[in-house]
């Protein structure tokens, strides 16, 4: 029987809104799903349940703002604690994954599709949250492939 909760939802945390993207059943492409303006932690909390149970979301990624030299700030630690609570909230793992140049890249791609307009950062947060899932989604494919493969 195949399991009902195997998409994976990426997240993008910023001040103003979460960048919301969401991987296929079987776990391999990401789309972006939008974004989710921020209210209140136990709001977001709310809000993200509920996309999780509608969406068979079974497991969860949150981008990691760490400094350009890797260093650890404030914000990676907001998305360390964020992720710990959402973790707690749903009861589902949640994964941390390195964004530094998540949000740069969505700018780069929205740039040379020429979109322009008064909700592109809300498409910026959603492209960056598809980034990171799908950086997640290539990884887990290829620590996968290793621990198939004969040595």
């Amino acid at each position: 029987m195949r399991d009902p909760r195997r998409r994976i939802l990426g997240l993008d945390l910023g001040t103003r809104r979460i960048g919301l993207a969401l991987s296929d059943e079987e776990a391999r492409i990401a789309f972006p799903e939008g974004t989710l303006e921020r209210r209140s932690l136990d709001a977001d909390l709310t809000a993200l349940r509920r996309l999780i149970e509608e969406r068979g979301v079974g497991r969860i990624v949150v981008g990691l703002p760490k400094h350009l030299n890797g260093r650890v700030g404030p914000e990676a630690e907001a998305a360390r604690t964020f992720a710990a609570r959402l973790a707690e909230a749903t009861g589902l793992p949640v994964d941390t994954l390195d964004e530094r140049w998540t949000t740069r890249e969505a700018e780069r791609t929205l740039r040379a599709s020429g979109r322009k307009g008064a909700r592109r950062r809300a498409v910026i947060d959603a492209v960056a949250a598809s980034l990171i899932l799908d950086t997640y989604l290539a990884r887990r494919r290829r620590l996968e492939d290793e621990a198939g493969s004969p040595r």
